[in-house]
């Protein structure tokens, strides 16, 4: 089945009258059936999605007009205008977008703080009657999953999760379409895909690499071109027809929601509604990537036997090196990055990071070191501890797909550890290790390896979730 979004909003108002500098959000409130009128143009234009006027409404972006003890307000009426111009099969995708500040470490703005916000803003339109919580026109990853998190917790709705790529193939904040669907696949988003930026010709190639590596479906909303000055007004210059002879292409290699965003009108969504009626060509059968892949921000590194191996660097470990130990305690960390450095510089494609220094806030610690080095070296992180709240420490921070070492069989690293795996979309690495201590042998070994795994799916982990230590002894 291939769904139809609609398309521009902001320009659509600034058509009906909205003055430059006003709140578009604040319509919904003050002049509804100015909103229903532009999403009822959309329906009659044959879009099956319509997405709410809520782009901006969370309580940062509305402090800019002083509405931020608004945001619940703002995005149930939202719902409602929307919900006005639609037909009883039309769907109401609840738009959340960027808070417009950089996340720490690239900018002041905490995970919990945007959590807390976006949790605020998706919960008001699940209220409101939304049907898909979209998050739209994401540049940065972190962002993006500080908004999924939120949106899983907050409410039970289908999340669409579109980011925003240059016509380099990569995010303002470097990140690639297979790292970030990697990232956004293992966290539980339903759907993923682009938006704005560019224009079709741009995110086609982004479109395929999507569909390669996940099995999830693929959105593509894409801008009317690429934009030009001209008379100092931003115009998009590809017309409807133009537009929609994209349409086939991006179908083709398996995406199954389209529809546009920056300059699109009406009548590019009549012209893309009419390129899905006729398209008739079947399904594409994707199964997406079935190893297990590690990423950093910027970086995927895939693990397997088709694969180069991937050497871990285990030298950001205090156990038996005071100096290293020293400079963790004393909150300096000059050589956890000199040994970052050293390690990647001389091939690691994977970094350990271990803060078990006794007396310490292993937490705080954690944080520290994985928001460090996430600025510092492009490779992933394996977070190494045995303490739980370092562990989530070390997963919240990492704006990337982590390894956690390690689970054993033991029943409290069960109870905590796969919980956070899952949450943060990490992969486990496995240890046969039982309650009583490493098993003798290779048959108790698999034995207990079994029990992690039962216990890894049943905490909604996958294979491709699953790396194996197998504790293999020296001979003498």
């Amino acid at each position: 089945m291939i769904y139809v979004f609609d398309g521009a909003m902001g320009t659509m108002l600034q058509s009906a009258g909205m003055p430059l500098g006003y709140c578009p959000e604040l319509y919904n409130l003050e002049q509804p059936e100015v909103v229903t009128a532009i999403h009822r143009r959309y329906v009659e234009s044959g879009a099956d999605i319509i997405e709410t006027n809520s782009f901006g409404a969370n309580r940062i972006k509305l402090e800019h007009y002083g509405l931020s003890e608004r945001v619940a307000a703002l995005n149930i009426a939202a719902v409602r205008a929307a919900r006005a111009a639609c037909g009883p099969h039309t769907k109401i995708a609840g738009s959340i977008s960027s808070t417009g500040r950089f996340m720490a470490p690239l900018g002041n703005l905490s995970f919990d703080e945007a959590y807390d916000v976006f949790a605020e803003q998706a919960a008001a339109l699940e209220e409101g009657g939304a049907d898909f919580i979209l998050i739209e026109t994401i540049i940065d990853l972190q962002e993006m999953r500080a908004a999924l998190l939120a949106a899983k917790a907050t409410t039970r709705l289908p999340i669409i999760c579109q980011m925003s790529f240059g016509d380099d193939g990569r995010t303002v904040t470097g990140t690639d379409p297979q790292t970030a669907a990697l990232v956004l696949e293992a966290l539980g988003a339903d759907i993923i895909g682009a938006n704005c930026s560019v224009g079709p010709a741009q995110l086609l190639p982004v479109a395929e690499i999507l569909a390669r590596t996940v099995k999830l479906p693929i959105s593509i909303q894409a801008n009317a071109g690429m934009p030009e000055l001209i008379g100092g007004r931003t115009v998009f210059p590809m017309q409807p027809d133009e537009m929609a002879a994209w349409i086939p292409r991006f179908l083709d290699v398996g995406c199954s929601y389209v529809g546009g965003c920056c300059g699109t009108t009406p009548a590019h969504i009549a012209a893309i509604r009419a390129e899905v009626d006729k398209y008739s060509s079947a399904p594409l059968t994707r199964t997406g990537l079935l190893h297990t892949a590690l990423t950093s921000r910027s970086k995927t590194v895939r693990l397997g036997k088709e694969f180069p191996t991937a050497v871990i660097g285990e030298r950001i470990n205090p156990t038996g090196r005071k100096a290293l130990a020293a400079d963790i305690r004393d909150n300096q960390f000059v050589i956890v990055k000199k040994e970052a450095l050293a390690q990647v510089r001389a091939g690691a494609a994977i970094l350990d990071v271990n803060m078990g220094v006794p007396n310490i806030n292993q937490a705080a610690a954690m944080h520290r070191a994985v928001s460090d080095l996430s600025m510092l070296v492009d490779v992933p992180l394996s977070i190494d501890t045995t303490d739980t709240a370092a562990l989530e420490a070390g997963l919240k921070a990492f704006p990337g797909r982590a390894l956690v070492n390690s689970v054993s069989a033991e029943p409290e690293r069960l109870a905590e550890f796969l919980p956070l795996a899952k949450k943060y979309g990490a992969a486990i690495l496995c240890l046969p290790i039982a309650p009583g201590g490493v098993p003798e042998t290779a048959a108790e070994r698999v034995a207990v390896v079994r029990t992690i795994i039962e216990h890894a799916f049943a905490a909604g982990l996958r294979p491709q979730d699953l790396l194996l230590d197998a504790l293999v002894l020296t001979v003498a």
